[in-house]
């Protein structure tokens, strides 16, 4: 590669940008290949999921000082450390948040497998923005260009680049951060402690609710599926697909309608009326004032850091 400095045009040799996107490919296609032998793994070594029990709370029995929190508190605490962590705008600032949020994370004591695996669903979305965005950002002055002679009218602005990276780190953060606020208390508590915080208490059942019978329905999905392969059936580019595909649809729309009225007979014959009864055990102490600040002020720190010294 050729080039002067920063605010110039740097002239890739040819054939660089062929092997760029066959080193992407070949992580991309080792990444796919992990993730489907860990899901074989887990699907071979595992005992059956039991679809009935929410999983978002698989960490809530533990010890740590996050499974210690008043859920007001930390709903409050982590989701501003949250905002602010958004409201940055500088690289360092989004790996500072990530470090951050790694560290909340070990102090959880939550498996990082656990973690590992809901960042590794979100890389397909970021990695449009590692690659459209450095592609498509307005050239400002000093930016440096980085050229591809097979692409040359589309020259690659390293200034996007770094915007794209920032974008990920501060996803990233955030999604790590939702590991110690959801995985260390039940469900119940946490929505039992945002509607403590005022939300209405139907906001809080329709959460629970779905996500509990949302597992219920993608099981059923996946047995009505595999029913229809034993039957011979493959997915094809014709209308006949087309229309076994809408039946199946619409089965599962009224195996799942079906299972709402079964669901909300129960609950009212178990004397259901409009409220959950709470579990969760509400009493401010000392230590959740000192948490939330030190979290709160964590995330002023690091917004007014981003601000006035970060470039």
């Amino acid at each position: 590669m050729t080039g002067t400095g920063p605010g110039d045009i740097i002239v890739a040799t040819p054939g660089i940008l062929p092997l760029v996107l066959l080193i992407l490919a070949m992580a991309g296609a080792l990444l796919v290949v992990g993730r489907r032998r860990a899901a074989a793994k887990r699907s071979g070594h595992s005992p059956e999921q039991n679809w009935s029990v929410p999983v978002v709370d698989g960490a809530s029995q533990g010890q740590s000082l996050f499974h210690r929190w008043d859920a007001r508190f930390k709903l409050v605490s982590l989701l501003g450390l949250a905002f602010f962590i958004v409201a940055t705008r500088s690289l360092t600032a989004g790996l500072l948040a990530l470090g951050l949020a790694a560290a909340a994370l070990a102090a959880a004591r939550i498996p990082w497998r656990r973690a590992l695996r809901r960042l590794l669903a979100m890389t397909g979305f970021l990695a449009m923005f590692v690659v459209i965005l450095p592609l498509t950002a307005v050239v400002q002055p000093g930016d440096t260009l980085l050229v591809f002679p097979e692409i040359a009218r589309l020259p690659f602005n390293l200034r996007g680049l770094e915007l794209a990276l920032s974008i990920c780190a501060r996803a990233l953060a955030v999604a790590l951060l939702m590991e110690p606020l959801l995985a260390t208390a039940p469900l119940s508590t946490t929505l039992e402690g945002l509607t403590r915080l005022g939300v209405p208490a139907k906001v809080g059942q329709m959460i629970l609710l779905a996500h509990r019978y949302i597992f219920v329905f993608l099981e059923e999905t996946r047995r009505m599926s595999t029913g229809m392969n034993v039957r011979g059936f493959r997915k094809r580019t014709h209308l006949e697909t087309l229309r076994v595909m809408g039946n199946f649809l619409g089965m599962l729309f009224i195996r799942s309608l079906e299972r709402t009225h079964r669901v909300f007979d129960a609950m009212q014959a178990r004397g259901y009326e409009g409220e959950f009864p709470g579990h969760g055990q509400f009493q401010a102490a000392p230590a959740d004032w000192l948490k939330g600040l030190f979290f709160i002020a964590l995330g002023i720190a690091l917004l007014v850091l981003d601000r006035l010294w970060l470039p």
